[in-house]
């Protein structure tokens, strides 16, 4: 009952620091008492051993002894415990410690406004079948597809990061869907529910400079020391109410970097389609320089995931662990280990094991 007692004990945090490492956890503070060991043991023996002289002197009885009884043949125990006891006693004042190492990842998270053109050119097909028009996935589905994974990437990151992730998208006007959040579903369901403007409607176009400015406001108001805006259009500019190159110093000024994504690779015209890579994105390609970032060309759905693939590494920030260790102080759990084998060692001496001297 006692030794149940003793190990349900709690063990006491301390400010003592371990001198000694031992093994896994554990550790001494003053290992120097450990030297007591063999003085204990000689103290215990030479006690025992002037006992059995004293029991010498007195004469023996005559005759032949009988067998050994089992008292007589656990004797030993009452010894053992005295000097398990003992031993107990001096690890004690050894100090032994039990170490708690905990390690936390510290990183300055990133701040990032996903920008998705609605347009109604989105409703084109022709970023999920190569070579093909009108086959399978719109350009939407399929840069929802990438956006979510890229998101959840960010925001569920194996190293122990989270970024907070907004979504905006944008036709003749941009809109914020989802403001900044670590909620991953909730920005998987916004960028899955984007619609695609309808086509010849007041609705229609496509105002990038309008949805950056947008951007770039809502991130002026964040306090992340990294702020990024991902844009991603198949198209240029139509509104002109902000003409794109104008947000690029706006963002500058707030330390935001832009990364463009151009993704079409058929553009429609009034006598039908011609490659995309006919196309000039020179405001694209500016405004990511301007603000550090940097601009891509996706033709197919492969090629948009390696364009948020290369912005995901691009926008590593570095991290840092902190170690710490919470020492915890053994020594009242073996001081009563030993008040417990002592007080059985004299239970049984005075008792089961009792010995006439």
């Amino acid at each position: 009952m006692i030794f149940l007692l003793l190990q349900n004990a709690t063990e006491t945090l301390t400010a003592a620091e371990g001198r000694l490492e031992l093994w896994g956890d554990l550790s001494l503070s003053d290992p120097l008492f450990l030297a007591l060991l063999p003085v204990a043991w000689l103290a215990l023996w030479y006690g025992r051993s002037r006992r059995a002289r004293a029991r010498g002197r007195v004469p023996a009885v005559p005759g032949r002894l009988g067998e050994a009884s089992l008292a007589q043949r656990l004797g030993f125990l009452s010894v053992l415990l005295q000097g398990v006891a003992l031993s107990l006693v001096v690890i004690a004042l050894a100090r032994p410690l039990r170490g708690d190492v905990r390690t936390t990842s510290v990183s300055e998270g990133v701040d990032i406004a996903v920008v998705i053109d609605r347009s109604s050119s989105m409703t084109l097909q022709d970023l999920d079948y190569e070579g093909r028009v009108d086959r399978g996935r719109t350009r939407l589905e399929v840069v929802q597809q990438v956006v979510s994974d890229f998101a959840t990437r960010r925001m569920t990151d194996r190293e122990g990061n989270a970024d907070r992730v907004a979504v905006f998208s944008f036709a003749r006007y941009p809109q914020i869907l989802c403001p900044f959040t670590l909620d991953v579903d909730a920005v998987r369901g916004f960028v899955d529910g984007i619609e695609p403007a309808t086509g010849n409607t007041p609705e229609d176009g496509t105002a990038i400079g309008m949805a950056l400015a947008k951007a770039v406001a809502v991130l002026r108001e964040t306090d992340a020391k990294s702020k990024v805006i991902v844009l991603l259009s198949d198209g240029e500019e139509t509104v002109h109410a902000i003409e794109p190159l104008e947000t690029a110093p706006m963002a500058a000024e707030e330390g935001i970097r832009i990364y463009t994504v151009y993704a079409a690779r058929y553009v429609q015209t009034g006598f039908g389609f011609r490659d995309a890579d006919r196309v000039q994105a020179d405001e694209l390609q500016r405004i990511a320089t301007e603000t550090g970032g940097r601009f891509f060309r996706a033709k197919d759905q492969k090629g948009l995931e390696d364009a948020y693939a290369t912005i995901e590494e691009l926008e590593r920030t570095p991290r840092e662990e902190e170690r710490s260790i919470d020492q915890y102080d053994l020594y009242p759990k073996l001081l009563g280990y030993g008040l417990a084998c002592y007080a059985l060692a004299w239970l049984l001496g005075s008792t089961f094991l009792r010995r006439m001297t």
